[in-house]
């Protein structure tokens, strides 16, 4: 594993933005042994440590060459292209621009004369956008963040074109499978999401980790994680039960 990587699984257990726990549930409805918030990067260290991580990562894999602007998904993905774009200024004088979506139009001052779909007016003519979020499960929020990107172009007869979409974590998994009720039909794989999102947009996916190589290095190194309740090393229960979930809805 390279370097940016280990310190990420340290922050994610130390953090405890990993965790495991009996009952969980993931938005979709399946049940998942695991959950990753990335929200609980709530203190001026972490996020620096996480910004500082990403930046290397972005330098390591020439990523930085390839965009102009970093856009984050509001919200989670808003705090994480700010921290991102000062530790590229902060510790390689490397300037970048950030921006993030809007929850609502905005529809008054500058918003009054063109509503408005983002904050900080940094996508302009001709400008490169990366994306960056925290996991990737579903890629839902990728497409969406397209979406709105395609929608600003348009109404303010821009070209804007992405560079692609820069991954903290990925959970390895496939997307849930509905019944005519739409219910989740447990047991059943749906499709590679990630791969799904790169077919259907052309567009480069990459992340730090995986979620398998998160445990198996927190693992070995006996690291303390967020198990029940309490830290500690993970347990051998916890290990197996995830490598049976993801044998069962894995990639």
């Amino acid at each position: 594993m390279r370097t940016c990587q280990k310190e990420l699984a340290h922050l994610l257990a130390e953090s405890r933005a990993l965790f495991f726990q009996d009952g969980l549930t993931l938005k979709d409805g399946r049940p998942t042994p695991y959950f990753v918030n990335f929200g609980l990067f709530r203190t001026g260290r972490l996020i620096a440590e996480l910004g500082r991580i990403m930046a290397d990562f972005l330098l390591e894999t020439a990523t930085v060459n390839d965009f102009d602007v970093l856009v984050g998904p509001s919200y989670k993905g808003s705090a994480l292209a700010v921290a991102t774009v000062q530790a590229l200024w902060l510790n390689h004088k490397i300037d970048k621009s950030f921006d993030y979506n809007r929850k609502e139009r905005k529809t008054h001052g500058e918003g009054s004369l063109l509503e408005t779909l983002f904050v900080t007016g940094a996508l302009t003519d001709g400008v490169r956008v990366l994306i960056i979020d925290d996991v990737a499960t579903t890629m839902a929020t990728k497409f969406e963040i397209l979406g709105l990107l395609s929608e600003q172009a348009t109404q303010k007869g821009y070209s804007i074109s992405s560079a692609g979409v820069a991954l903290f974590l990925d959970r390895q998994q496939t997307t849930a499978l509905y019944d005519q009720d739409g219910h989740p039909t447990l047991g059943v794989k749906g499709q590679d999401a990630v791969k799904n999102f790169r077919l259907t947009t052309g567009l480069e996916v990459q992340t730090i980790l995986g979620i398998r190589e998160t445990v198996e290095y927190l693992s070995a190194e006996k690291i303390p994680v967020f198990q029940a309740g309490q830290m500690a090393p993970l347990k051998s229960e916890t290990v197996l039960d995830l490598i049976a979930y993801l044998d069962l809805y894995g990639v």
